[in-house]
């Protein structure tokens, strides 16, 4: 899930960084950190500049905004009374809550026609019925849903909002759902993380370890992160040092680009020389995938930025 990390203040602060004492800009603060939020500056601290400091907009995709609906629908349905969490009853539940996403600004952006938005609730009906072909929801044991957790965990201030946490026979267990198609081992880490950083904020604040962490992608397959003192410990080493990271760009105002294949994809990328750069070569090279839309965003602020000033004219009506 998306949260918005850093917000603009007035005045400076003396924050810790690398067990010094230094003044950053207020401006540049994050006032916490969430698992995407980390990721993203992990991948690409100047994209992350873009989004959390310069506030660029950022509209999520079609299938982001199917994402949302999904986790609307299977949030209620959790809720209800177990032996009620029936394809039917989701059915119902997808219908009642449609008038919402229709006026979600997320949705409206997508400025769908007609057939545009039969496909977007066809897609979005297909993952929470997706649900049903990873387990019987009649039979998980909830204890919340969609529970936001604000805590700081090693000097680190984090929130997150885990979707779903179960009371097994074993213990608690954090799952969250997926729409969107499950990737690769290799792309599958930052995923693992996000799983064991809501494990060790749960533990901070409820004095209870999670025993393992699932990610449900709707309708494909379960992923299961089994939790130890071993790995939860890692994942917290890796959030503070992307803290301490974050906060040494803020002091420096440095955020360096990194380049690659991912750039293709990158929103910001005509505002990016390095990312720009990096696209126009992978074009010319063939590296390019056909459906990156990185081309047409570069395309589009070339001929904005070359588009004339328009000028004041006077109608020949109107009196010296």
């Amino acid at each position: 899930m998306t949260m918005t990390d850093a917000a603009p203040r007035a005045e400076a602060t003396a924050e810790p960084v690398a067990d010094k004492l230094v003044e950053i800009p207020e401006r540049y603060v994050p006032k916490y950190l969430s698992p995407s939020s980390a990721s993203s500056y992990r991948e690409c601290a100047r994209r992350w500049k873009f989004r959390y400091v310069d506030r660029l907009p950022d509209p999520p995709g079609e299938s982001a905004v199917t994402g949302t609906f999904a986790h609307m629908v299977l949030e209620k349905l959790m809720q209800e009374p177990e032996p009620e969490r029936t394809v039917d009853r989701a059915k119902k539940l997808a219908r009642e809550l449609w008038p919402t996403m229709e006026r979600h600004p997320d949705y409206v952006g997508l400025e769908l026609d007609e057939r545009g938005g039969l496909d977007f609730r066809i897609n979005g009906w297909r993952a929470i019925e997706g649900l049903w072909d990873l387990e019987d929801p009649r039979q998980v044991q909830v204890a919340a849903t969609e529970q936001d957790v604000r805590v700081e965990i090693n000097g680190v201030p984090f929130r997150g909002i885990i979707d779903r946490l179960d009371e097994t026979d074993q213990g608690l267990v954090v799952t969250d759902y997926k729409s969107g198609k499950a990737p690769s081992a290799r792309f599958s880490a930052n995923y693992a993380t996000q799983m064991l950083l809501y494990a060790a904020a749960l533990t901070e604040l409820e004095g209870r370890k999670p025993v393992k962490a699932q990610l449900h992608y709707l309708g494909q397959k379960v992923v299961t992160v089994e939790i130890t003192d071993e790995n939860l410990a890692e994942a917290v080493d890796e959030l503070r040092t992307t803290w301490l990271a974050i906060m040494e760009s803020c002091i420096t105002e440095e955020f360096a680009a990194s380049t690659g294949p991912l750039c293709g994809w990158c929103p910001f990328v005509a505002q990016c020389p390095e990312g720009t750069d990096e696209v126009l070569r992978r074009d010319e090279a063939g590296r390019l995938r056909s459906d990156a839309p990185a081309l047409e965003r570069i395309a589009q602020a070339n001929a904005e930025a070359s588009a004339p000033e328009p000028s004041a004219q006077t109608n020949p009506g109107d009196p010296d």
